[in-house]
């Protein structure tokens, strides 16, 4: 359930209408990505986010408040989820998945959670992912949408059964100011993304008030553990 839930830490941010003339090609699409990557320190927005679930026809919602922050060995992050109410959160060293209404934590190694292919998501939540080196892209059926933000399909080199497709919308302001070779300082590459597993399941994620290199402190992503909560290491 945790390594699930790391695999939707992409953000939401606006592009304004971008000329069909003057798309770019791939290879400028992802440049712009990982350099956009390459370029925060730290992000806090308001997420929304729908999994359906292909076994049961079913959607689930679910929506609240994320923060993310890098450092040169391991990512920290902190989901504080509104609907339904829960917590994941991680300094870098453990992850803490607390569920208020069970009162029930799980704790597990960051090395753990991360461990094999899912490592992927550790380069991205950290800003060192590659693109070019982890994913085989391509361009969606619609390169390019009305808001000028483009469409990447991307298909793991190595999949594991938590991630078979990745789509992700890249800010066209992002690929715009890569192109003019303008700082990227301060913006965050990803629109949207929407996750695809092995079992059919489709995740879907977007956010809003985005905000970029505030200085987050280390602190924000350390959890107390409540008193006479379950305790559940793994």
């Amino acid at each position: 359930m945790i390594r699930f839930m790391i695999l939707f830490m992409f953000l939401l941010v606006s592009a304004p209408v971008f000329a069909a003339e003057s798309e770019a090609p791939l290879k400028d699409v992802i440049a712009a990505l990982e350099k956009g990557y390459a370029s925060f320190e730290d992000v806090q927005a308001v997420f929304s986010q729908k999994t359906v679930i292909a076994s049961m026809k079913k959607e689930q919602l679910g929506n609240g408040t994320l923060l993310i922050k890098k450092s040169p060995s391991a990512a920290m992050f902190r989901f504080n989820y509104l609907k339904p109410k829960q917590q994941i959160l991680s300094n870098g060293r453990e992850v803490w998945f607390y569920q208020p209404e069970n009162e029930q934590v799980i704790v597990s190694k960051s090395s753990d959670v991360f461990r094999g292919g899912n490592n992927i998501a550790l380069s991205y939540l950290t800003g060192l992912g590659r693109v070019s080196k982890d994913f085989i892209a391509s361009f969606g059926r619609d390169r390019v949408d009305r808001n000028g933000d483009y469409h990447l399909v991307l298909t793991p080199k190595s999949p594991t059964p938590l991630l078979v497709k990745l789509e992700l919308t890249v800010s066209g302001d992002t690929v715009r100011r890569f192109l003019r070779d303008e700082s990227l300082k301060g913006h965050f590459p990803v629109v949207s993304s929407v996750i695809y597993d092995a079992a059919g399941n489709e995740t879907w994620i977007a956010y809003s008030n985005v905000r970029v290199n505030k200085g987050i402190s280390d602190s924000v992503f350390n959890f107390t553990i409540p008193k006479g909560v379950q305790v559940i290491r793994q």
